[in-house]
């Protein structure tokens, strides 16, 4: 009998999902959860062999649970409608087993989670795509630049730490805001991380 966690913040998601993996043979929701931290929480409890994750949830998102339940002999996979490549990243770098969308069909979620228990990886194809076609397309200089205004450096404190004139870090922030196609720093900074291009 395969026992499954499923961490997920919307009540009917939650329901739905639970009712559907209970009708299937050899397989039985053990627990539930409403944000990451009773996900971290049920699986040290409980121990399943698979918890289903969503990413965007109060007290702990899934990401961060993931990489905390990392140790543990739990397989965890990610299940989101978000197809964005630094969650993916993320997750890859947490170890998880699969990162399958929302909106795939219930009966592709019972094949996956059998397939991760056989010991293969499955990710959504569409976020391979995404992973391997959408470069960082900062040159090393601005990475330096848009790091330090992440730590919320301005103008004057990352001319002096790069040796330059604030009016080449003005330059250097148009061109990012630019290559960004964003409109300010705070926006540039958050699809920077988004997409999981901060090392």
């Amino acid at each position: 009998m395969i026992r499954i966690v499923i961490a997920e913040d919307q009540r009917m998601l939650l329901g739905a999902l639970g009712a559907l993996l209970d009708l299937e043979d050899g397989m039985e929701v053990a627990g539930k959860a409403s944000n990451g931290e009773e996900a971290c929480k049920l699986v040290r409890e409980l121990k399943p062999d698979i918890c289903l994750m969503d990413i965007e949830m109060p007290v702990k998102d899934g990401l961060t649970a993931a990489e905390e339940l990392a140790d543990e002999p739990c397989k965890i996979i990610i299940l989101t409608t978000f197809a964005r490549p630094g969650y993916f990243e993320r997750a890859r770098k947490a170890g998880v087993s699969g990162y399958l969308l929302k909106d795939s069909p219930s009966e592709d979620l019972a094949e996956a989670i059998r397939k991760i228990i056989d010991g293969q990886r499955i990710f959504s194809p569409e976020l391979v795509d995404l992973a391997y076609t959408e470069q960082d397309p900062l040159t090393e200089r601005e990475r330096q630049v848009i790091k330090l205004m992440a730590e919320g450096k301005n103008t004057k404190d990352i001319s002096k730490e790069l040796y330059i004139t604030p009016g080449t870090v003005r330059n250097y922030v148009s061109v990012i805001l630019d290559k960004l196609e964003v409109s300010n720093r705070i926006e540039a900074i958050s699809r920077f991380k988004e997409r999981g291009w901060f090392k």
